[in-house]
This record gives structure tokens, C-alpha cells and sequence, in this order.
């Protein structure tokens, strides 16, 4: 396949440890017929981050400014910690002038959750939650469910996608509204900040890793008691991974935890999105638009009003 297709990486928080794995994604870019500009990206290191912040918000800046191309798309190199950092540094009137309404994908997940909820809430710029250059594209084996559905997005303005719940027997669920979430941490970490999106009538999808069930609770409380989940339309909870119960839990796991959350909130809550710190992940807009429907063990969710490359 011609390499007549964009694409520019950018490390907004940490360091990338393994150039082989770094090397080995951006050859499977390559192979899908992207050309990859910014690879030094993954050669930068500053302590624990990719650089210094003004090292790593420059990187983003710069497409706030006429005098740099923009590529088709933006792709994260990882997570980690050190996007915050940036908030406070980001040119918002300048991104939203380049990028609101442009067809430039911007994708990351995990620490990039910080920037991505920034940027809806100060620039109005639409991003995506999807796959990164060193977990997903620099995988041993990359997913096909994770390729396929990060290729949809790029091409077509709208996109269905489909999954299995852990809700036999739940209400109907039908909500509509505006797209929005991450990282279940990173989002709480914002409250009270100018850099947490005022979203009315929305889907709130959120994720984490590392975290147990009674603080994913804990957090799921903050965004409760502080009026935001009052304020949507429905809850979908994606993967909550690579955490260990203690024995004090007592057998509190993600079931109880969850309809102890249901009969608390007052909105849908909807389970097992295939998102998170999975190998398996969809590609969704954070501040697009949302079709949801669910019952039983089914669901669907209809995307659109998101930015794609038109043929």
C-alpha cells in the first residue's frame, strides 16, 4: 500500500521504554500505508517523562499554529503519568481554530485522558479514545478487533459497534447524547478544575486499570456527590483490570460494587465495553455523538459527529 497517509506521533507523558516495541508499532503503521513523522519522539527522556513539559507541550502546540501540516493522524506514544503537567501550558484558542471541526484524529487513552477532556472542555475539540503506538500497534500480536475498529473511524462519519454485558436480565437501556470519558482516575483527578468538560445530557464511558473495585467506587462516589453523573444520560463502564482483591474485600467485587452504584445514581448504568487497558479496545470519540441501547446481555452504541478523512 502507497504511504500517502499522515501520520504524527507525540509522547505528552511518559518515556518510551522499549525502542523495540516502539520500532515494531511504527512498522505496523507503516504497513497499513501511514507515513510516520516525529519518531524521535520515542528517544526523548526527561526523568520519568518524554521530555520536558515545555518540551511536550510544544509538541502539541505546534498544531495550533498555521506553519505546521497537519497530519490525518495524531497518535499517542503512551501513557504512564505526565500529561497534567501540560494543561496549564496548552495554547486552547490556537487548537481550537486549527482543530475544531478539522478531520485530524487524535488518539491516545490511560494518562492522554487528561489532555483529551482538556481540550473538549477548553478548545471544544473532538478526540479519540483509542489505541496507542507502544500497547496496541507495538504488541506481539496486535488485535484485529483493535485495528479494525481504529480503521472505521478514520473512514466513514459514522460507526456502530456491539458487545456482550454482564447485565442478563437488566432494564432497556436507550440514551443519546454527547460522548465523553477516559480514565476513570484521570477524569476525577480534573474536578473542580477549568479543564473538566461541562457536559449536560451525555454518555460518560470511563476505565482504569490497577484499580479495585471498592476505588473505582470511591471515585464513581466523587463524580456522584459532585453532581456530574446526576447530569447524564447513562454510565457505560468499560474494563477494570489487573487489580487483586484482598481478603478483606470479602468476596466486594465489580457485581456488588456495581449495583450498589445502579441503586445510588439514578441513571443507566451499562456494562462491558470493550475499552480499557486491553488488548482488545474500541476507538471512541470523546465529545461525539452517542446512540446507545441496550438490554439484556446486548448493546449497541451508533457514533457520529466525529472528525474522519473523507475518500
Amino acid at each position: 500500500m502507497a504511504q500517502t497517509r499522515l501520520l504524527e506521533l507525540i509522547a505528552p507523558s511518559g518515556y518510551a521504554p522499549d525502542a523495540e516495541v516502539a520500532q515494531r508499532g511504527i512498522g505496523v503503521l507503516q504497513g497499513l500505508g501511514f507515513s510516520v513523522r516525529n519518531a524521535q519522539a520515542i528517544e526523548r527522556r526527561y526523568l520519568r517523562f518524554a521530555g520536558t513539559d515545555d518540551e511536550r507541550a510544544a509538541e502539541l502546540n505546534q498544531y495550533a499554529g498555521r506553519g505546521h501540516p497537519l497530519p490525518e493522524v495524531v497518535l499517542a506514544v503512551r501513557g504512564g503519568y505526565g500529561a497534567v503537567h501540560l494543561l496549564g501550558k496548552l495554547d486552547y484558542e490556537g487548537l481550537h481554530r486549527r482543530l475544531s471541526g478539522s478531520p485530524v484524529v487524535l488518539c491516545g487513552h490511560s494518562d492522554f485522558t487528561a489532555v483529551q477532556l482538556a481540550l473538549l472542555a477548553r478548545a471544544h475539540v473532538t478526540t479519540f479514545a483509542g489505541p496507542m503506538l507502544l500497547a496496541d500497534f507495538g504488541a506481539d500480536d496486535i488485535s484485529d478487533f483493535t485495528l479494525s475498529n481504529f480503521q472505521a473511524v478514520l473512514n466513514a462519519p459514522e460507526h456502530t459497534v456491539q458487545w456482550e454485558t454482564d447485565d442478563a436480565g437488566g432494564p432497556t437501556v436507550s440514551a443519546a447524547g454527547t460522548l465523553w470519558g477516559g480514565n476513570l482516575a484521570m477524569l476525577c483527578s480534573l474536578l473542580g478544575t477549568p479543564y473538566f468538560p461541562k457536559v449536560d445530557g451525555g454518555i460518560l464511558f470511563v476505565e482504569d486499570v490497577n484499580e479495585p473495585p471498592f476505588r473505582v467506587e470511591r471515585m464513581l462516589y466523587q463524580l456522584h456527590l459532585a453532581g456530574v453523573l446526576k447530569r447524564q444520560k447513562a454510565l457505560v463502564l468499560g474494563q477494570f483490570t489487573e487489580y487483586r482483591l484482598s481478603d478483606y474485600d470479602n468476596g466486594y467485587d465489580f457485581g456488588p460494587m456495581v449495583e450498589h452504584v445502579r441503586g445510588l445514581v439514578g441513571i443507566p448504568i451499562v456494562t462491558g465495553l470493550p475499552f480499557g487497558h486491553t488488548p482488545d479496545k474500541l476507538t471512541l470519540p470523546v465529545g461525539g455523538y452517542a446512540e446507545l441501547q441496550s438490554g439484556g446481555t446486548q448493546a449497541t452504541m451508533r457514533l457520529s459527529q466525529y472528525p474522519y478523512r473523507s475518500a
